[in-house]
This record gives C-alpha cells, structure tokens and sequence, in this order.
C-alpha cells in the first residue's frame, strides 16, 4: 500500500493525472491475466472477449 500512496502523491505533486489512467488499464491487464491462470474462472473471462 505504500507504494499506492507514493504514486498517488507523485501524481498530486507533479500535476501529471494523465498518467492515471495508464495505470489503472496496466493494474486491469494484470489482474484479467491472474484471473485467466485460475481455471474455473477462465470460461467467465472468455465470454468477455
């Protein structure tokens, strides 16, 4: 949590809420790819696509 809280004051500080976005698609890519290895969520993630 702490490097939660480092991020969201970097972003604050330097006026870059920009990048916002680009993290929340690269931490939704992350968990869609952990949930894809466990096999009896996988036919609930493949009807998305």
């Amino acid at each position: 949590m702490e490097f939660v809280k480092e991020l969201l004051y970097f972003l604050r500080t330097r006026k870059k809420f920009w990048l916002l976005p680009l993290f929340i698609i690269l931490l939704l890519l992350a968990v869609l790819t952990v949930m894809t290895s466990v096999p009896a969520l996988a036919p609930f993630i493949y009807t998305l696509f």
